[in-house]
Protein backbone atom coordinates (compact mmCIF):
# COMPACT_ATOMS: atom_id res chain seq x y z
CA UNK A 1 0.00 0.00 0.00
CA UNK A 2 1.41 3.38 -0.98
CA UNK A 3 1.51 6.45 1.24
CA UNK A 4 1.92 10.06 0.13
CA UNK A 5 3.26 13.18 1.76
CA UNK A 6 2.80 16.72 0.39
CA UNK A 7 6.10 18.61 0.37
CA UNK A 8 7.61 21.72 -1.20
CA UNK A 9 10.92 22.53 -2.91
CA UNK A 10 13.09 25.53 -1.99
CA UNK A 11 11.63 27.57 -4.85
CA UNK A 12 8.03 26.86 -3.83
CA UNK A 13 7.07 23.96 -6.14
CA UNK A 14 4.67 21.55 -4.42
CA UNK A 15 5.03 17.82 -4.84
CA UNK A 16 3.90 14.57 -3.24
CA UNK A 17 6.48 12.07 -2.10
CA UNK A 18 5.02 8.65 -2.94
CA UNK A 19 6.30 5.84 -0.73
CA UNK A 20 5.68 2.14 -1.32
CA UNK A 21 6.99 -0.11 1.45
CA UNK A 22 7.66 -3.81 0.95
CA UNK A 23 9.31 -4.50 4.27
CA UNK A 24 11.87 -2.80 6.45
CA UNK A 25 14.70 -3.06 3.95
CA UNK A 26 12.63 -2.39 0.83
CA UNK A 27 11.20 1.05 0.29
CA UNK A 28 10.44 2.69 -3.04
CA UNK A 29 10.01 6.45 -3.44
CA UNK A 30 9.06 8.78 -6.27
CA UNK A 31 8.06 12.43 -6.65
CA UNK A 32 4.82 13.62 -8.26
CA UNK A 33 4.77 17.38 -8.82
CA UNK A 34 1.55 19.36 -8.52
CA UNK A 35 0.21 19.59 -12.13
CA UNK A 36 0.14 22.97 -13.85
CA UNK A 37 -2.23 24.58 -16.30
CA UNK A 38 -1.14 25.77 -19.75
CA UNK A 39 -0.46 29.26 -18.31
CA UNK A 40 1.80 27.85 -15.61
CA UNK A 41 -0.66 28.19 -12.73
CA UNK A 42 -1.33 25.14 -10.52
CA UNK A 43 -4.49 23.17 -11.21
CA UNK A 44 -7.26 22.93 -8.63
CA UNK A 45 -6.67 20.64 -5.66
CA UNK A 46 -9.41 18.24 -6.76
CA UNK A 47 -7.80 17.83 -10.18
CA UNK A 48 -4.35 17.46 -8.65
CA UNK A 49 -5.53 14.73 -6.28
CA UNK A 50 -7.19 12.88 -9.15
CA UNK A 51 -3.90 12.93 -11.10
CA UNK A 52 -2.04 11.90 -7.93
CA UNK A 53 -4.25 8.81 -7.59
CA UNK A 54 -3.33 7.80 -11.14
CA UNK A 55 0.38 8.35 -10.45
CA UNK A 56 0.21 6.33 -7.22
CA UNK A 57 -1.54 3.44 -8.97
CA UNK A 58 1.01 3.46 -11.79
CA UNK A 59 3.92 3.60 -9.33
CA UNK A 60 2.49 0.68 -7.30
CA UNK A 61 2.11 -1.31 -10.52
CA UNK A 62 5.70 -0.62 -11.56
CA UNK A 63 6.97 -1.56 -8.09
CA UNK A 64 5.01 -4.81 -8.17
CA UNK A 65 6.35 -5.67 -11.63
CA UNK A 66 9.92 -5.06 -10.54
CA UNK A 67 10.37 -2.03 -12.81
CA UNK A 68 11.47 0.13 -9.86
CA UNK A 69 14.59 -0.68 -7.86
CA UNK A 70 15.10 0.21 -4.20
CA UNK A 71 18.17 2.25 -3.29
CA UNK A 72 19.59 -0.82 -1.55
CA UNK A 73 19.26 -2.91 -4.74
CA UNK A 74 20.80 -0.10 -6.81
CA UNK A 75 23.80 -0.04 -4.47
CA UNK A 76 24.13 -3.82 -4.68
CA UNK A 77 24.07 -3.69 -8.49
CA UNK A 78 26.68 -0.92 -8.51
CA UNK A 79 28.87 -2.95 -6.14
CA UNK A 80 28.56 -5.99 -8.40
CA UNK A 81 29.52 -3.92 -11.43
CA UNK A 82 32.58 -2.53 -9.60
CA UNK A 83 33.60 -6.04 -8.57
CA UNK A 84 33.19 -7.23 -12.13
CA UNK A 85 35.27 -4.34 -13.45
CA UNK A 86 37.97 -5.00 -10.85
CA UNK A 87 38.09 -8.67 -11.85
CA UNK A 88 38.43 -7.70 -15.51
CA UNK A 89 41.27 -5.32 -14.62
CA UNK A 90 42.98 -8.10 -12.64
CA UNK A 91 42.77 -10.47 -15.58
CA UNK A 92 44.10 -7.76 -17.85
CA UNK A 93 47.05 -7.26 -15.50
CA UNK A 94 47.79 -10.97 -15.67
CA UNK A 95 48.03 -10.61 -19.43
CA UNK A 96 50.52 -7.75 -19.06
CA UNK A 97 53.45 -10.15 -19.18
CA UNK A 98 52.47 -11.05 -22.74
CA UNK A 99 52.28 -7.40 -23.81
CA UNK A 100 55.24 -6.13 -25.76
CA UNK A 101 54.51 -2.62 -27.08
CA UNK A 102 53.56 0.59 -25.29
CA UNK A 103 50.29 0.79 -27.25
CA UNK A 104 49.34 -2.76 -26.29
CA UNK A 105 49.95 -1.94 -22.63
CA UNK A 106 48.03 1.33 -22.86
CA UNK A 107 44.98 -0.28 -24.46
CA UNK A 108 44.92 -3.50 -22.44
CA UNK A 109 45.99 -2.42 -18.95
CA UNK A 110 46.55 1.29 -18.41
CA UNK A 111 43.30 2.73 -19.81
CA UNK A 112 41.00 -0.02 -18.43
CA UNK A 113 42.43 0.73 -14.97
CA UNK A 114 41.88 4.47 -15.45
CA UNK A 115 38.30 3.82 -16.51
CA UNK A 116 37.65 2.36 -13.06
CA UNK A 117 39.61 4.83 -10.94
CA UNK A 118 39.36 8.19 -12.75
CA UNK A 119 36.70 10.75 -13.49
CA UNK A 120 35.41 10.64 -17.06
CA UNK A 121 37.08 13.91 -18.04
CA UNK A 122 40.47 12.80 -16.68
CA UNK A 123 40.18 9.47 -18.47
CA UNK A 124 39.31 11.26 -21.71
CA UNK A 125 42.40 13.45 -21.39
CA UNK A 126 44.65 10.43 -20.81
CA UNK A 127 43.18 8.86 -23.96
CA UNK A 128 43.73 12.06 -25.94
CA UNK A 129 47.40 12.31 -24.84
CA UNK A 130 47.99 8.68 -25.80
CA UNK A 131 46.27 8.83 -29.20
CA UNK A 132 47.61 12.24 -30.23
CA UNK A 133 51.19 12.14 -28.91
CA UNK A 134 52.46 9.01 -27.13
CA UNK A 135 51.21 6.29 -29.48
CA UNK A 136 52.57 8.02 -32.62
CA UNK A 137 55.98 8.42 -30.95
CA UNK A 138 56.33 5.16 -28.96
CA UNK A 139 53.25 3.01 -29.64
CA UNK A 140 55.05 0.32 -31.70
CA UNK A 141 58.16 0.17 -29.49
CA UNK A 142 58.67 -2.56 -26.86
CA UNK A 143 57.71 -0.86 -23.59
CA UNK A 144 60.62 -2.53 -21.76
CA UNK A 145 63.13 -0.99 -24.19
CA UNK A 146 61.99 2.67 -24.08
CA UNK A 147 64.75 4.69 -22.43
CA UNK A 148 64.90 7.88 -20.37
CA UNK A 149 66.95 9.50 -23.14
CA UNK A 150 64.24 8.79 -25.72
CA UNK A 151 61.56 10.25 -23.47
CA UNK A 152 63.63 13.35 -22.62
CA UNK A 153 64.24 13.96 -26.33
CA UNK A 154 60.51 13.52 -26.98
CA UNK A 155 59.53 16.21 -24.44
CA UNK A 156 62.23 18.56 -25.72
CA UNK A 157 60.82 18.16 -29.23
CA UNK A 158 57.33 18.95 -27.96
CA UNK A 159 58.64 22.12 -26.33
CA UNK A 160 60.42 23.18 -29.53
CA UNK A 161 57.23 22.58 -31.54
CA UNK A 162 55.53 25.47 -29.74
CA UNK A 163 52.91 23.47 -27.85
CA UNK A 164 51.53 25.26 -24.80
CA UNK A 165 53.21 24.40 -21.51
CA UNK A 166 49.92 23.16 -20.03
CA UNK A 167 49.50 20.72 -22.94
CA UNK A 168 53.06 19.40 -22.60
CA UNK A 169 52.57 19.01 -18.84
CA UNK A 170 49.40 16.99 -19.44
CA UNK A 171 51.28 14.65 -21.81
CA UNK A 172 54.06 14.31 -19.22
CA UNK A 173 51.56 13.37 -16.49
CA UNK A 174 49.95 10.74 -18.75
CA UNK A 175 53.33 9.27 -19.68
CA UNK A 176 54.49 9.27 -16.07
CA UNK A 177 51.31 7.52 -14.90
CA UNK A 178 51.60 4.86 -17.61
CA UNK A 179 55.23 3.93 -16.87
CA UNK A 180 54.64 4.08 -13.11
CA UNK A 181 51.78 1.58 -13.40
CA UNK A 182 53.83 -0.66 -15.73
CA UNK A 183 56.67 -0.68 -13.19
CA UNK A 184 54.36 -1.42 -10.23
CA UNK A 185 52.70 -4.38 -11.98
CA UNK A 186 56.15 -5.63 -13.07
CA UNK A 187 55.51 -5.21 -16.79
CA UNK A 188 58.86 -3.38 -16.87
CA UNK A 189 61.87 -3.84 -14.61
CA UNK A 190 62.67 -0.12 -14.32
CA UNK A 191 60.78 3.14 -14.70
CA UNK A 192 62.47 5.37 -17.32
CA UNK A 193 60.37 8.36 -16.24
CA UNK A 194 62.29 8.49 -12.94
CA UNK A 195 65.13 10.14 -14.89
CA UNK A 196 62.99 12.46 -17.04
CA UNK A 197 62.63 16.04 -15.79
CA UNK A 198 59.19 17.60 -15.63
CA UNK A 199 58.89 20.20 -18.43
CA UNK A 200 59.48 23.80 -17.35
CA UNK A 201 57.69 26.89 -18.57
CA UNK A 202 59.33 29.08 -21.16
CA UNK A 203 60.23 32.52 -19.83
CA UNK A 204 57.59 34.21 -21.98
CA UNK A 205 54.92 31.87 -20.52
CA UNK A 206 55.75 32.60 -16.91
CA UNK A 207 53.30 34.88 -15.12
CA UNK A 208 53.70 36.67 -11.83
CA UNK A 209 50.22 35.74 -10.70
CA UNK A 210 46.84 34.51 -11.81
CA UNK A 211 44.85 36.60 -14.25
CA UNK A 212 42.13 38.47 -12.38
CA UNK A 213 40.04 41.59 -12.76
CA UNK A 214 40.25 44.54 -10.37
CA UNK A 215 37.15 45.79 -8.59
CA UNK A 216 36.91 48.72 -11.05
CA UNK A 217 37.17 46.36 -14.03
CA UNK A 218 34.40 44.15 -12.63
CA UNK A 219 32.24 47.22 -12.10
CA UNK A 220 32.75 48.11 -15.75
CA UNK A 221 31.89 44.55 -16.85
CA UNK A 222 28.67 44.67 -14.82
CA UNK A 223 27.63 47.86 -16.62
CA UNK A 224 28.33 46.21 -20.01
CA UNK A 225 26.08 43.29 -19.03
CA UNK A 226 23.03 45.56 -19.10
CA UNK A 227 22.81 45.01 -22.87
CA UNK A 228 22.77 41.19 -22.51
CA UNK A 229 19.80 38.86 -21.95
CA UNK A 230 18.50 38.26 -18.43
CA UNK A 231 19.87 34.70 -18.51
CA UNK A 232 23.45 35.84 -19.12
CA UNK A 233 23.19 38.72 -16.64
CA UNK A 234 22.19 36.17 -13.99
CA UNK A 235 24.91 33.71 -15.01
CA UNK A 236 27.83 36.17 -15.07
CA UNK A 237 26.81 37.99 -11.91
CA UNK A 238 26.45 34.66 -10.10
CA UNK A 239 30.02 33.72 -11.12
CA UNK A 240 31.32 37.09 -9.93
CA UNK A 241 29.47 36.87 -6.60
CA UNK A 242 30.35 33.26 -5.75
CA UNK A 243 33.48 32.17 -7.66
CA UNK A 244 31.83 28.86 -8.62
CA UNK A 245 33.11 26.89 -11.60
CA UNK A 246 31.51 27.06 -15.06
CA UNK A 247 30.24 23.47 -14.89
CA UNK A 248 28.89 23.95 -11.35
CA UNK A 249 26.82 26.93 -12.51
CA UNK A 250 25.47 24.97 -15.49
CA UNK A 251 24.45 22.12 -13.15
CA UNK A 252 22.57 24.33 -10.67
CA UNK A 253 18.96 23.29 -10.05
CA UNK A 254 16.24 25.58 -8.72
CA UNK A 255 15.62 23.21 -5.81
CA UNK A 256 19.16 24.01 -4.61
CA UNK A 257 18.67 27.79 -4.76
CA UNK A 258 17.40 29.50 -1.59
CA UNK A 259 16.15 32.97 -2.52
CA UNK A 260 15.25 33.77 1.09
CA UNK A 261 18.76 33.09 2.36
CA UNK A 262 20.46 34.21 -0.89
CA UNK A 263 22.40 30.95 -1.07
CA UNK A 264 23.03 28.04 -3.42
CA UNK A 265 23.95 24.43 -2.66
CA UNK A 266 26.73 23.35 -5.03
CA UNK A 267 26.55 19.57 -5.39
CA UNK A 268 26.89 18.76 -9.12
CA UNK A 269 29.09 19.62 -12.06
CA UNK A 270 28.28 19.39 -15.77
CA UNK A 271 31.11 18.04 -17.93
CA UNK A 272 31.65 17.27 -21.59
CA UNK A 273 33.84 14.81 -23.44
CA UNK A 274 33.57 13.96 -27.17
CA UNK A 275 33.08 10.29 -26.33
CA UNK A 276 30.40 10.64 -23.65
CA UNK A 277 28.89 14.01 -24.58
CA UNK A 278 27.36 16.19 -21.85
CA UNK A 279 26.93 14.44 -18.50
CA UNK A 280 26.34 15.32 -14.85
CA UNK A 281 29.05 14.48 -12.33
CA UNK A 282 29.83 15.32 -8.72
CA UNK A 283 31.89 18.43 -7.94
CA UNK A 284 35.63 18.36 -8.60
CA UNK A 285 36.42 17.36 -5.00
CA UNK A 286 33.27 15.21 -4.59
CA UNK A 287 32.02 17.43 -1.74
CA UNK A 288 28.93 19.63 -1.47
CA UNK A 289 29.20 23.23 -0.32
CA UNK A 290 27.02 26.31 0.16
CA UNK A 291 27.82 29.67 -1.46
CA UNK A 292 26.11 33.03 -0.92
CA UNK A 293 25.20 35.78 -3.36
CA UNK A 294 24.05 39.39 -3.19
CA UNK A 295 20.50 40.69 -3.04
CA UNK A 296 20.97 42.07 -6.58
CA UNK A 297 21.66 38.55 -7.88
CA UNK A 298 18.70 37.19 -5.91
CA UNK A 299 16.41 39.75 -7.56
CA UNK A 300 17.73 38.84 -11.02
CA UNK A 301 17.19 35.14 -10.33
CA UNK A 302 13.58 35.78 -9.31
CA UNK A 303 12.97 37.71 -12.54
CA UNK A 304 14.64 34.96 -14.55
CA UNK A 305 12.55 32.22 -12.91
CA UNK A 306 9.36 34.12 -13.73
CA UNK A 307 10.59 34.51 -17.30
CA UNK A 308 11.19 30.72 -17.56
CA UNK A 309 7.69 29.97 -16.28
CA UNK A 310 6.14 32.46 -18.71
CA UNK A 311 8.15 31.03 -21.64
CA UNK A 312 7.01 27.50 -20.74
CA UNK A 313 3.40 28.63 -20.67
CA UNK A 314 3.76 30.27 -24.09
CA UNK A 315 5.25 27.10 -25.59
CA UNK A 316 2.40 25.01 -24.19
CA UNK A 317 -0.17 27.48 -25.47
CA UNK A 318 1.33 27.25 -28.98
CA UNK A 319 1.09 23.44 -28.88
CA UNK A 320 -2.54 23.63 -27.84
CA UNK A 321 -3.22 26.05 -30.66
CA UNK A 322 -1.37 23.80 -33.15
CA UNK A 323 -3.17 20.73 -31.79
CA UNK A 324 -0.04 18.79 -30.86
CA UNK A 325 -1.05 17.06 -27.59
CA UNK A 326 1.67 14.39 -27.84
CA UNK A 327 4.36 17.06 -27.60
CA UNK A 328 2.62 18.84 -24.71
CA UNK A 329 3.82 16.44 -22.00
CA UNK A 330 7.46 16.96 -23.05
CA UNK A 331 7.34 20.63 -22.06
CA UNK A 332 7.85 21.39 -18.38
CA UNK A 333 9.13 24.24 -16.25
CA UNK A 334 12.92 23.67 -16.13
CA UNK A 335 14.47 22.04 -13.08
CA UNK A 336 17.81 23.60 -14.04
CA UNK A 337 18.52 27.28 -13.52
CA UNK A 338 20.43 27.74 -16.79
CA UNK A 339 19.08 25.78 -19.73
CA UNK A 340 19.60 25.33 -23.43
CA UNK A 341 17.61 27.74 -25.56
CA UNK A 342 14.09 26.52 -26.21
CA UNK A 343 14.12 23.50 -23.87
CA UNK A 344 14.60 22.46 -20.24
CA UNK A 345 17.93 20.64 -20.67
CA UNK A 346 20.93 21.99 -18.69
CA UNK A 347 23.12 24.44 -20.58
CA UNK A 348 26.13 23.00 -22.45
CA UNK A 349 29.38 24.18 -20.79
CA UNK A 350 30.79 25.16 -24.18
CA UNK A 351 27.91 27.65 -24.56
CA UNK A 352 29.55 29.60 -21.73
CA UNK A 353 32.85 29.76 -23.62
CA UNK A 354 31.07 30.95 -26.77
CA UNK A 355 29.26 33.69 -24.85
CA UNK A 356 32.45 35.02 -23.25
CA UNK A 357 34.30 34.94 -26.59
CA UNK A 358 31.56 36.95 -28.23
CA UNK A 359 31.20 39.31 -25.25
CA UNK A 360 34.98 39.84 -24.99
CA UNK A 361 35.37 40.52 -28.72
CA UNK A 362 32.46 42.98 -28.63
CA UNK A 363 33.93 45.01 -25.76
CA UNK A 364 37.66 44.45 -26.34
CA UNK A 365 38.38 42.55 -23.12
CA UNK A 366 39.82 39.11 -22.34
CA UNK A 367 37.23 37.35 -20.22
CA UNK A 368 36.38 33.76 -19.37
CA UNK A 369 34.63 31.95 -16.51
CA UNK A 370 37.83 30.96 -14.69
CA UNK A 371 39.11 34.54 -14.74
CA UNK A 372 35.96 35.58 -12.88
CA UNK A 373 36.64 32.78 -10.37
CA UNK A 374 40.20 34.10 -9.88
CA UNK A 375 38.83 37.64 -9.51
CA UNK A 376 36.41 36.56 -6.78
CA UNK A 377 39.16 34.83 -4.80
CA UNK A 378 41.76 37.60 -5.19
CA UNK A 379 39.36 40.39 -4.22
CA UNK A 380 37.94 38.40 -1.30
CA UNK A 381 41.41 37.78 0.18
CA UNK A 382 42.72 41.30 -0.42
CA UNK A 383 39.63 42.77 1.22
CA UNK A 384 39.93 40.78 4.43
CA UNK A 385 38.48 37.28 3.91
CA UNK A 386 40.57 34.53 5.49
CA UNK A 387 42.13 31.78 3.38
CA UNK A 388 40.06 29.04 5.05
CA UNK A 389 36.75 30.71 4.16
CA UNK A 390 37.78 31.45 0.58
CA UNK A 391 39.04 27.87 0.16
CA UNK A 392 35.69 26.52 1.37
CA UNK A 393 33.68 28.77 -0.97
CA UNK A 394 35.86 27.88 -3.97
CA UNK A 395 35.53 24.16 -3.26
CA UNK A 396 39.27 23.51 -3.09
CA UNK A 397 40.42 20.17 -1.71
CA UNK A 398 42.48 21.93 0.97
CA UNK A 399 43.72 25.39 2.00
CA UNK A 400 47.18 24.67 0.56
CA UNK A 401 45.71 24.83 -2.95
CA UNK A 402 44.21 28.25 -2.25
CA UNK A 403 47.46 29.54 -0.73
CA UNK A 404 49.50 28.30 -3.68
CA UNK A 405 47.28 29.86 -6.33
CA UNK A 406 46.51 33.11 -4.53
CA UNK A 407 49.76 33.72 -2.62
CA UNK A 408 50.02 37.18 -4.25
CA UNK A 409 46.64 38.17 -2.81
CA UNK A 410 47.54 36.76 0.60
CA UNK A 411 50.72 38.85 0.67
CA UNK A 412 48.74 41.96 -0.23
CA UNK A 413 46.25 41.28 2.59
CA UNK A 414 49.16 40.91 5.03
CA UNK A 415 50.57 44.27 3.97
CA UNK A 416 47.17 45.88 4.46
CA UNK A 417 46.88 44.28 7.91
CA UNK A 418 50.27 45.70 8.87
CA UNK A 419 49.19 49.14 7.67
CA UNK A 420 45.98 48.95 9.69
CA UNK A 421 47.88 48.11 12.87
CA UNK A 422 50.42 50.91 12.28
CA UNK A 423 47.60 53.41 11.69
CA UNK A 424 45.84 52.29 14.88
CA UNK A 425 49.00 52.87 16.93
CA UNK A 426 49.44 56.36 15.51
CA UNK A 427 45.85 57.26 16.33
CA UNK A 428 46.11 55.92 19.88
Amino acid sequence: MASTRLMQTADGRKFWKIIVSAGREQQYTERFYWPLKANGDPVAEKTALRELDKAVADFERRCACGEVLTRKVQKEIAAQERAKAAEEARRAAEEAAKIKTLKQYGESVFMPAKKINCAEKTRAYYQYSLDKHLYPAFGDLPIQNISSAQLSAFFLKLKESGLAHSTITGIYVTCNQLFKQAYLDESISRNPMDRVQRPRQRKEEQKKGVEAFTADELKSILSLLDDESLKWRCFVRLLIDTGIRRGEACALRWENIDLKDNSALIKENICYTPEKGVYIDVTKTGRERVVYFSQEVASLLKQYRNEQIAATSRRKARLIKDKQPLQFEKIAIPDYVFTERGNSEPMHPDAVNRFFQKFGKKHGIEIHAHKLRHSFASLAIVNGSDIASVSEVLGHADKATTLRVYSHADEESKRRAAGIVAAAIKQA
